[in-house]
């Protein structure tokens, strides 16, 4: 039963192409039955090579795949790797990851999003800062200004992707954003003044998570109506 519901699983994770690691707890209980198989095909006298022969070929296929699930190697190293034994992971996002797969590239960028951030926000007079809202555009951005920007003293980021949307605005108004993520010509179309006032970027990191900081003002939509423009739930 518990076999069939997994083909079952399967195919419905396939369907809406959804994301690999989504099925990753169901496998320990895979790999239980699977052992206890095999141990009961090779048990005859004839077959009991089989046991130390298959055990080899998983020790040498894992040491040989764990780059690819564990950071071992270097980016340098992980690229050079990656490219002799022409393998690589499979995709976990439907953004692009850069040179380095997306459970690699997640890992870097983070501290100098933070610092370009905080450069941007102490670049604004002590007045402004007071009532400057930082927006980032997904949880990732969000998460990085709620614990990497502590050192710098940074406010709190607001945010409209998952459960940052249902956390609100923050009592913001509006008057004053800085912006994570979003691309320009959108923010035209919510604020009056978009200014460019800094860029991150990180060699190894997620493509999207390279972007320019722009500060906005004079809003063009209440606060309550720009949360239901940038709310994002995928």
């Amino acid at each position: 039963m518990l076999g069939y519901a997994y083909l079952v699983v399967l195919a419905i994770m396939f369907l809406p192409n959804a994301r690999p690691y989504y099925l990753l707890p169901v496998y320990p209980m895979l790999f239980a039955a699977g052992a206890a198989a095999f141990e009961k095909w090779l048990s005859p006298p004839r077959l009991r090579w089989g046991k130390p022969a298959y055990a080899a070929v998983l020790l040498v296929w894992g040491a040989a795949a764990a780059p690819f699930s564990l950071p071992l190697l270097s980016p340098e190293t992980y690229l050079r790797y990656s490219s002799f034994t022409h393998l690589s992971t499979s995709p976990i996002s439907r953004y692009p990851s850069g040179p380095l797969p997306p459970f690699f590239a997640a890992q870097f960028g983070w501290e100098e999003m933070a610092g370009e951030v905080a450069k941007a926000w102490y670049s604004l007079t002590p007045d402004t800062r007071g009532r400057t809202a930082i927006l980032a555009r997904d949880f990732g951005e969000a998460g990085a200004i709620d614990l990497l920007g502590r050192k710098y003293g940074l406010p709190h980021a607001i945010c409209g992707h998952q459960n940052y949307y249902l956390w609100g605005p923050g009592g913001y108004t509006g008057e004053s954003v800085l912006t994570m993520g979003f691309r320009r010509r959108r923010l035209e179309s919510y604020f009056g003044s978009v200014q460019e006032v800094g860029v991150v970027y990180h060699p190894y990191s997620m493509v999207h998570q390279n972007f320019a900081i722009y500060h906005c003002g004079s809003p063009k939509l209440t606060m309550s109506d720009l949360w239901q423009r940038i709310k994002l739930w995928d």
